[in-house]
């Protein structure tokens, strides 16, 4: 299936990641969240309302806001990789890999909270799935929307 045909600018690959990255928070992510909590292997449900500071806006506008920024990231690296691994097997090592790392690593010292959920395994298996899943799903709506791989590509 060949994806909208969108020029090469710098602008656009901004806008169909930042779009890639928020829908596939708004669906697949949130669905992953959902199953666990389910599983009661999570404590927060999807599509939370929770008021987030400093603006107090939803939980989960707020992380679609920032799958939004990862997948700006997602764009950028995804037009430079080698074409050797599949989309969707990229996006998932991405997705799992990157924002994990930096939530660990990043966030959760500036939030006062535990590196890497203080490093205890049975908490920690839960980041790289969910945000595995947010990134094969940022893969595939990026790359439907942007036309950029060929069908060999997601094999």
């Amino acid at each position: 299936m060949r994806g909208l045909n969108f020029g090469r600018s710098s602008a656009t690959l901004v806008v169909l990641g930042f779009v890639a990255g928020a829908l596939a928070t708004l669906t697949l992510h949130q669905l992953a969240i959902g199953l666990l909590y389910a599983l009661g292997a999570v404590q927060n449900p999807p599509y939370a309302l929770r008021p987030i500071p400093p603006l107090g806006v939803p939980s989960v506008v707020n992380l679609a806001f920032w799958g939004g920024v990862w997948g700006i990231v997602w764009a950028l690296v995804a037009e430079r990789m080698p074409r050797r691994w599949p989309v969707w097997l990229a996006g998932l090592v991405f997705g799992a890999v990157a924002p994990t790392l930096a939530g660990w690593f990043v966030v959760a010292p500036l939030k006062g909270q535990a590196v890497a959920n203080g490093f205890v395994l049975s908490r920690m298996w839960i980041g790289p799935l969910v945000n595995g899943v947010w990134g094969l799903g940022t893969a595939l709506i990026y790359s439907l929307f942007s036309g950029r791989f060929g069908r060999k590509r997601w094999l």
